[in-house]
């Protein structure tokens, strides 16, 4: 009851999933990552498991196809489940289980994958990676916004549309990027303008976080906070809106 798309952009290594479904917080339970390490989609009957065992053998080393071989190998209930992951090196592998319901299936190209179940036919999938292969030039959140899009056009989750979710780590164990629309009535529309919205601000924050290779992280706040300002100016300039619905801080 969902479709997805798991990718590694070859140029940063960063690992990203996009999905949308019919169903209530998909953002919850089916995206997987670590960074670094690699990316994980479980979904039609979900098991968490899938994704959170999947991501603890990748860091071992396990290739993709050995895991999703264990994974099923243990499980009585795999014919209702499907998967795909991606390792930090672009190793790819997907399982669809016989049970799940039509139209169910995956595609499976260089650094992506896309996979889907209870979907309007198989041009959900086909539409979701040549969308995303299209769009090569692009930062790799607008990319699987846009693929995600192409597959909601070509029918989507043949039951209609509830939530949908983006996650994109770069290098560390946190996301860089994670936003979700949990019950909503255009939820791909609602992240596209999550991420606007990401844009103005909090992604230029995130530029400051601590990580492994700098656990202090940026300690002056001068220069983001001047970038912010600036943008603040420019788009006010520009008579742009904000794509936030929230009303501004006033001090």
């Amino acid at each position: 009851m969902t479709w997805s798309i798991v990718a590694r952009d070859p140029l940063t290594g960063y690992l990203g999933i996009a999905v949308a479904s019919r169903f209530f917080a998909v953002g919850a339970l089916v995206p997987h990552i670590r960074g670094g390490i690699g990316a994980v989609a479980t979904q039609a009957f979900v098991s968490p498991l899938y994704g959170v065992d999947g991501l603890s053998l990748l860091s071992a080393g396990r290739a993709p196809e050995e895991i999703i071989a264990e994974l099923t190998a243990r499980d009585a209930g795999r014919n209702q489940r499907q998967l795909h992951l991606i390792d930090a090196k672009g190793r790819n592998a997907a399982f669809t289980g016989a049970a799940c319901i039509d139209w169910a299936g995956h595609l499976i190209a260089g650094n992506v994958s896309v996979a889907g179940n209870m979907l309007a036919g198989p041009d959900v999938v086909a539409e979701t990676l040549a969308t995303y292969n299209k769009a090569m030039d692009k930062p790799l959140a607008e990319r699987l916004l846009l693929a995600m899009q192409a597959g909601e056009d070509a029918g989507g989750d043949k039951r209609g549309r509830q939530s949908a979710a983006l996650v994109i780590h770069r290098d560390q164990d946190y996301p860089w990027l994670s936003i979700r629309a949990d019950d909503h009535p255009d939820p791909l529309a609602e992240l596209v303008r999550l991420h606007a919205v990401a844009g103005e601000r909090y992604l230029h924050v995130a530029e400051t976080m601590a990580t492994r290779q700098n656990p202090n992280g940026m300690t002056d706040r001068r220069e983001i906070d001047e970038k912010i300002a600036a943008l603040e100016a420019a788009r006010i300039a520009e008579g742009r809106p904000s794509a936030s619905f929230a009303a501004p801080l006033k001090m």
